[in-house]
Parts: structure tokens; C-alpha cells; sequence
């Protein structure tokens, strides 16, 4: 099968080499602001993917990246200025996007908990709806009995095509609180009778642990539902199909996950209604656009060496790295050590445990790793932590937020940009404050 992917982009994963010039780019700029932890982005990488998916899906696809993967307004507004759209689980998010100059129509609002207010001002706005409930399509319709509004809504239905290997992430089983259960569907055909303004459906299997089959499944359940709702309600009423969310990202080196050309060649090949002129669709990737464009580096503060194994203390840990912390097997993250100087650390390859500031015992990110030996003031690479990172940062014990650097291809040349700013003890505490 021909991968439709143009090279190194999607899959690109720098090495630890390619991150160590870039940190000593970083020191020799003075643009670290502390020397315990800092975040970087490369914001060239995560446009190379954006432009991919451009390129593979039909004009007019509108790719409404997922906030909660990566929430800087920053790196939203580079989604925006590249044509992107971008999808809110919240009406906060909802205002990140709007704060990223993302313009409404270019914003997909989900949430299984939307208010009847939130629905009124989505609605004002003129976003892309999915209603979660029979009972929000009813909220739906008696506040369009009093406003007009420019807003396409779908319904999101579960296509049960079944978990995948984490089952936490997985949303397309019987047991999923999203959405109307496929099931059901005398109800679904009555709210598309019912309903003229629904001209939408949505789906969202998952994406880190579901095999690519899965959503290429999903999606033929779902145009099949569209044939039946046609039959049904006597027109061609649904004109919108979001397919929800995308691929898994590769945290271990040997894992090969799908990129988009192979996904794109199979929905061609299986599904190609999907590609007609009567049906837009809307795609909502977020961990495979942004994952792999982030890294962070963190001083190694101190080494305690009565362990077994020995053990390392960093800056970062559960705070930074939840999924990681409370479940490892499924997002095991590469690391890398780096001189106090920024080079490449190598030697024989020793197990040591590294474990973030947190005042709780779970706060490991990595145990009995073989890695090069590593001493106090070294530098701890943490890879592919562009996505569900930042945006999970936890308060517990109040640490502050690390400096956020983005950069291009030509760092050299055009330096380091702030994305977020460090957060010092007194933001904090005005955080807690009243």
C-alpha cells in the first residue's frame, strides 16, 4: 500500500542529538529564565503537520485541532494563522479559541455537559455543535424557537465498535458516557425527523491504543447510518460528518503507529462516500499534530545513590506528566541525559529511576530506566510531550508552570519565541487567591 504522507513530517521524531543543539542554542541566547525546567516546541514541525492533513483530506475539510492536547494561546493562534480550526471540550476552551483570533465558524464545540446557556451562546456565535443527548438536541431546538443562528449540529453517535488497548482513552464501547448509543436508533431517526436544523453527525472512536481499522470501521458505520436517516426522513439532510479524533503517537522507540496517508488510503478505499461533493467533513486530531513537536529539559537536582536502583530528582514529574505517573505501560516516554553543558551523554547504559518534586510517593516517570549514568546538574530530556501535558498540569503541591519556548527550522536565525511565560511563587499564590 503507497503511504500518501510526505517524508518527515508527520512521523519525525528528533533525536537527542538534534534537542541538545537546540538546548545549547537556549543557553548560549540566555533564553532559559531558570535553570530547572523548560518547554519547547517546534513550531515548524507541528505546521509541516497541519499542511499534511491539508493536504490529504478534500478541500474544504475543516481540521479543528484538539485545545485540550495543547491549550497555548500561542500555538493556537499558529493553528489559526495556517487555516485550522480548533475544537473546545469547554466553553473555556471555547474562549481559548476565541482568544486565538480562531474565527466561530472554525470552532467545534463538544462537551457531554453543555449548559442550556452555553448552548445559547454557542449558538450566538455560530460554532460547529455536537450534541451529546437526545435531551440537548430538545435544549437545541426551543432556544432556536426565539434566535436564528448560522451554526451546523450534529449528533454524536456511538459507532460501538469496541475498546482498544487503553481502555480509559477508548470512547467507542458500550460503556462510553459519550454520546447516543447506535442502538437506539428508532430515537435517532426521530430526532433527524424531528429536527431539520440537525444536519450533522459525529463520531469519535479514540486515537493513542485504537488500531486504525477501528476508525476506519467507525466511519463506515456511520455513512451507512446516513443512508438509513436519508431513507428514513425522505432527503439528503445530513451534509457534515466530523470524524472525531485521530492516530496514536509513537512513545516507544519501536512502535510504528499509522500516519495520516495510510489512514486517508484505507478511508478511500473503504468508505469513499466520505469523499463525495454533498458531505464536509471535519476531522479532530490533536495528539499525533502536537506530540511529537514538544520536549522538555530539566536540571537534574539531585542523585540519591542508597537506592536500588539509583535514583534521580527533576523538576518535572506527575504535575507535568499524569498519564505518565499513574499509568506508565501506556505512556512510556523517552528520555535522554545530557551533560550540565547540553551534550549528549553516552557510556554503558545503567537502570535508574527518575522521579518528579511532588510530595507523593507515585511521582515516578520512569523506574529502573537503562539509561547513561546520570549525576546532579545534568540535563534530563523528557520526549514527545506536546500533547496532553500542559494542558493536564496539576496544582497539587502549587508548582508553577515552567517557561514555554517555541521555535522554527531556522532557530538560528530567528531565535526562540515565549509561548507562556515561567510562573513564579507569587502567580501562584494569586492563583489561590481570592
Amino acid at each position: 500500500m503507497t503511504d500518501l504522507t510526505p517524508p518527515h513530517t508527520w512521523t519525525t521524531r528528533p533525536s537527542a542529538h538534534d534537542l541538545a543543539d537546540i538546548l545549547r542554542r537556549a543557553l548560549h541566547d540566555g533564553a532559559l529564565d531558570s535553570l530547572s525546567a523548560t518547554v519547547f516546541h517546534d513550531l515548524g514541525l507541528m505546521r509541516a503537520k497541519v499542511q499534511t492533513l491539508q493536504h490529504l483530506f478534500p478541500e474544504g475539510t475543516l481540521h479543528a485541532v484538539a485545545i485540550k492536547a495543547n491549550p497555548l494561546i500561542e500555538v493556537l493562534r499558529e493553528l489559526v494563522a495556517l487555516g485550522a480550526g480548533l475544537e473546545a471540550a469547554s466553553m473555556e476552551e471555547v474562549h481559548c479559541a476565541l482568544a486565538a483570533g480562531c474565527p466561530p465558524e472554525r470552532i467545534v464545540y463538544n462537551s457531554p455537559a453543555k449548559r442550556t446557556d452555553d448552548l445559547a451562546d454557542a449558538l450566538r456565535l455560530g460554532l460547529h455543535i455536537n450534541a451529546d443527548t437526545l435531551d440537548e438536541l430538545a435544549r437545541i431546538d426551543a432556544l432556536l424557537g426565539s434566535m436564528e443562528t448560522t451554526s451546523t449540529i450534529a449528533l454524536r453517535v456511538n459507532p460501538l465498535v469496541g475498546s482498544g488497548t487503553i481502555a480509559i482513552t477508548s470512547v467507542a464501547n458500550r460503556a462510553s458516557k459519550f454520546g447516543v448509543s447506535l442502538e437506539v436508533e428508532d430515537d435517532i431517526m426521530d430526532a433527524y425527523r424531528r429536527y431539520p436544523w440537525l444536519t450533522g453527525l459525529h463520531l469519535h472512536v479514540g486515537s493513542q491504543g485504537c488500531r486504525v481499522e477501528m476508525l476506519v470501521e467507525a466511519a463506515r458505520i456511520i455513512l451507512d447510518l446516513r443512508k438509513r436517516v436519508h431513507k428514513t426522513v425522505g432527503r439528503n439532510q445530513i451534509t457534515t460528518l466530523n470524524m472525531g479524533g485521530g492516530l496514536p503517537w509513537a512513545y516507544r522507540d519501536e512502535a510504528t503507529p499509522p500516519s495520516p496517508g495510510h489512514y486517508v488510503e484505507l478511508l478511500r478505499r473503504e468508505n469513499p462516500e466520505l469523499f463525495a461533493d454533498d458531505l464536509t467533513l471535519i476531522t479532530e486530531f490533536g495528539r499525533s499534530v502536537q506530540a511529537g513537536c514538544g520536549w522538555a529539559a530539566s536540571r537534574v537536582e539531585y542523585v540519591k545513590e542508597d537506592r536500588d536502583p539509583r535514583m534521580a530528582v527533576i523538576h518535572l514529574g506527575a504535575d507535568f506528566m499524569l498519564r505518565t505517573a499513574y499509568h506508565p505501560d501506556d505512556w512510556p516516554h523517552r528520555l535522554s541525559v545530557l551533560t550540565p553543558e547540553g551534550k549528549v551523554k553516552t557510556g554503558d547504559l545503567v537502570p535508574q529511576t527518575i522521579v518528579g518534586p511532588l510530595c507523593f510517593s507515585g511521582d515516578i516517570i520512569a523506574r529502573s530506566r537503562p539509561l547513561p549514568r546520570i549525576e546532579p546538574s545534568d540535563w534530563l530530556l523528557l520526549h514527545d510531550v506536546g500533547a496532553y501535558t500542559l494542558g493536564m498540569w496539576s496544582r497539587h503541591c502549587s508548582r508553577g508552570l515552567p517557561l514555554v519556548l517555541g521555535y522554527n527550522e531556522a532557530v538560528s536565525e530567528t531565535g526562540f519565541r515565549t509561548l507562556r511565560r515561567r510562573e513564579t511563587p507569587e502567580d501562584v499564590a494569586a492563583f489561590w487567591s481570592a
